[in-house]
């Protein structure tokens, strides 16, 4: 069905857009989001008497590559995004072998996107650095949302389309 398709292709469009907006406040509201990495880094606000402290991170150059690399992440997510949009509206009308060839760039940026949220902040900052245990940066519940959209969107491309009816 070229309605299911269509919805494929604007799902996509749809996390391209997100994670270009979120990398976008990154790069011009730089200082608000580096002091929440920075917090996490630090453990500065977690539990007073969790034993987890060890694993904290005050060294400020780690702070900025961290989130540098958060950022190069989310780029790269959209960009990605972006291009496997182009490509399944280049191929909308195509066979189902070629539509569905044409989801790689696609299914690429969606991986990343996952994998982004769920290792950088659900297991790298909410688990190794204990970001759960903050009352003021703790950004576990934000990710899982987000995580959780961007496997959903997955799923949903990854199936298989058939032929178009007529």
């Amino acid at each position: 069905m070229l309605v299911l398709r269509l919805a494929k292709v604007a799902c996509v469009a749809a996390m391209a857009f997100y994670a270009t907006l979120v990398a976008f406040g990154n790069v011009t509201d730089y200082g608000t989001n580096f002091a929440f990495v920075e917090h996490v880094f630090r453990m500065d606000t977690i539990f007073p008497d969790a034993t987890i402290r060890y694993r904290a991170i005050d060294v400020p150059w780690v702070w900025t590559a961290g989130y540098a690399a958060i950022i190069a992440l989310e780029g790269l997510t959209a960009v990605l995004c972006w291009i496997g949009a182009g490509w399944m509206l280049r191929r909308l009308r195509d066979s189902a072998a070629l539509f569905n060839r044409s989801k790689g760039w696609a299914i690429s940026g969606l991986a990343c996107g996952f994998l982004l949220w769920q290792v950088a902040f659900m297991s790298i900052g909410g688990e190794w650095f204990g970001m759960w245990q903050s009352q003021t940066w703790n950004g576990v519940a934000s990710a899982a949302r987000i995580f959780m959209m961007f496997i959903a969107v997955l799923i949903f491309v990854s199936l298989p389309d058939g032929e178009i009816e007529g």
